[in-house]
């Protein structure tokens, strides 16, 4: 697939006016958080929320790094993430948890982020005309397949 870097914005999450901007960060869908160097955090005022934190590395190497919160920007999406307080030699990385947070998908032809589209979400199958799986209940009163409570008719 090939690799490419995005810059990104970063935002204190309590005090949106301290905020910096990261030119390249690796995106790494293999990486499930984000990875951002921790004087850059500092700079911004993020919180170490999380300590020792127990991260496996690519070559099979075990290390403890700090998690804080804060809100990440590209173009125009945007999310609140955990992000990791990287330290010298750790790589600056946009993780996959951020990606899902932000909508974005990777266009690997393209080598570029894309618009992931629109968010799942679960239906009422009552609304969708479809039977429940189960006994359907409404406010405590059990109701038919059609919605109505028992004993109600049709009228």
């Amino acid at each position: 697939m090939g690799t490419f870097h995005v810059g990104c914005k970063l935002e204190n999450h309590r005090d949106r006016d301290q905020a910096v901007t990261v030119p390249r960060a690796l995106v790494d869908t293999g990486s499930e958080y984000t990875w951002i160097p921790s004087k850059t955090l500092e700079m911004i005022g993020v919180s170490r929320e999380k300590k020792d934190l127990m991260f496996t590395m690519a070559n099979g190497q075990t290390i403890t790094r700090s998690v804080g919160f804060a809100i990440l920007r590209v173009d125009k999406h945007f999310t609140i993430d955990e992000v990791v307080f990287g330290e010298p030699g750790d790589m600056t990385l946009l993780g996959a948890r951020t990606l899902e947070g932000l909508s974005l998908v990777v266009d690997p032809r393209k080598k570029k982020l894309v618009a992931a589209g629109p968010l799942p979400a679960a239906g009422n199958a009552l609304l969708r005309g479809r039977r429940p799986a189960g006994p359907a209940v409404l406010n405590g009163a059990p109701r038919s397949t059609d919605g109505r409570a028992e004993g109600e008719g049709l009228d």
